[in-house]
């Protein structure tokens, strides 16, 4: 099974050093405060692992979407 490309955008704004901890999906700052998680998971059990992570550190989820194949992320930078 392939995977899939997802973009999570998170309320709270984080540190670079936080990508070991989100399955080494980029993080990428939004303007204005926030933070988006993007990059490939191998299937729907890493997906929801990585959605009880996010959950466990008390962060906010604002969006989860999974990206089009072939589409690059592009977070926000408005909010």
């Amino acid at each position: 099974m392939p995977s899939h490309t997802y973009e999570i955008c998170l309320q709270e704004a984080l540190e670079p050093r936080w990508t070991e901890w989100f399955a080494g999906l980029m993080l990428r700052p939004i303007a204005g405060g926030g933070t988006t998680l993007c990059g490939p998971l191998p299937d729907k059990a890493a997906l929801h692992g990585l959605l009880n992570r996010i959950y466990d550190l008390n962060l906010t989820i604002l969006t989860v979407r999974r990206l089009p194949a072939g589409e690059t992320h592009h977070a926000e930078e408005q909010r």
